[in-house]
């Protein structure tokens, strides 16, 4: 019997290209590498959220407190996901505004129990415990499951410089194995939420007709 589970990449960075997101690919990678490797007929269905297009949908959001329809599709697939990574830029020591809006407009028992791994980026190696004392606190207070490795990379990281990249390709190979491991043996969830049922769906399907409120 083959499992296929749901992957949600948040990518929080905002430039293009961007080193947020080269991260959240390699973590990516090194998850479904090792999920894949667990069992036969297992298989992984990578669906990526870059923020940066939704950054006025979510101000909009939390004017209002409605999502506009990309930013809705874009909570419908990491909420409807098994499992969530998770990586922003570092500024001022601690997660992007952008980082944490998404996270604001999240129904806060919607991570409850998932899977997730972290991680940032960042110009220096001194901001890495921002991941410790800004990220990790956040997705605790939702009740996800955050693996013990979280990824921290430096620009010299990426070996623009001849950084330290084994160092880098062990951290992501050993945080991917972790979620891999979190997510075996669990049974995929029901995506009855997908993205695309999502963006279908309207909030006010199931309100009563103000017509026929009226008449009784």
């Amino acid at each position: 019997m083959s499992t296929t589970y749901r992957l949600a990449v948040i990518s929080a960075g905002l430039s293009s290209p961007s080193s947020s997101r080269v991260l959240a690919d390699e973590l990516a990678a090194a998850t479904v590498r090792h999920l894949s490797a667990t069992a036969a007929g297992v298989s992984v269905a990578v669906d990526v959220v870059e923020l940066r297009p939704l950054a006025h949908e979510l101000m909009d959001n939390l004017l209002t407190g409605f999502p506009p329809p990309a930013l809705k599709a874009a909570i419908a697939t990491v909420t409807g996901a098994d499992a969530v990574i998770a990586v922003t830029p570092i500024f001022t020591a601690s997660y992007s505004s952008l980082f944490k809006a998404f996270f604001d407009v999240l129904d806060p028992e919607s991570l409850t129990g998932m899977p997730v791994l972290i991680g940032a980026t960042g110009g220096s190696e001194r901001h890495s415990l921002a991941l410790d004392h800004a990220v990790r606190p956040l997705l605790a207070y939702l009740r996800a499951l955050v693996v013990p490795t979280a990824v921290y990379a430096a620009s010299t990281d990426f070996g623009a410089a001849g950084g330290d990249t084994a160092g880098l390709a062990g951290r992501i190979d050993r945080a991917g194995a972790e979620l891999a491991v979190l997510l075996a043996g669990r049974p995929a969830r029901s995506h009855a939420q997908s993205a695309d049922d999502a963006s279908a769906a309207d909030d006010f399907d199931h309100v009563i007709d103000f017509e026929k409120l009226l008449a009784g």
